[in-house]
């Protein structure tokens, strides 16, 4: 028998989360990190696997298993400005393409713009795409002529 009371994985969680009284504010993690791509994400041991601490928050609130392969995403339209928020309510299951076209990377930026540095639409009559990437098809037009 152990001499301390063994807490629950839910008491553990909550003795690392910030004030969390406003569904609308960020809950942020206190505890122990994990860096990916210049981000940090909260991370907590459960049954001796580390686990992301958003993706256990919304596991534990609204009763699921998040399927294979999909992430959680941090909802900037619902308030959320932190990765290390664990607010079930600024969160929600996507695949990694939406997750990804969501945020502010040059893979995001690429697809929201709307036109090439010429100005020329980015349409399905002028676009044309060559290793994942799009071209424009009147700048290309112009510079085969010169």
């Amino acid at each position: 028998m152990s001499r301390w009371p063994v807490k629950t994985i839910e008491q553990r969680f909550w003795e690392k989360v910030g004030p969390h009284t406003d569904s609308t504010k960020c809950w942020l993690w206190t505890a122990a990190t994990i860096q990916s791509k210049k981000l940090s994400y909260g991370r907590i041991k459960v049954g001796g696997v580390t686990v992301l601490a958003h993706r256990l928050s919304y596991a534990m609130h609204y009763h699921v298993v998040i399927p294979p392969g999909m992430t959680i995403d941090h909802v900037k339209e619902r308030g959320c400005t932190s990765t290390l928020c664990v607010n079930p309510y600024h969160l929600e299951v996507v695949t990694g393409r939406i997750n990804t076209l969501r945020g502010v990377g040059v893979a995001a930026l690429e697809v929201k713009r709307m036109q090439c540095p010429q100005g020329h639409p980015y349409n399905k009559e002028n676009t044309y795409v060559w290793h994942e990437q799009r071209f424009c098809r009147v700048c290309r037009r112009e510079r085969q002529k010169e």
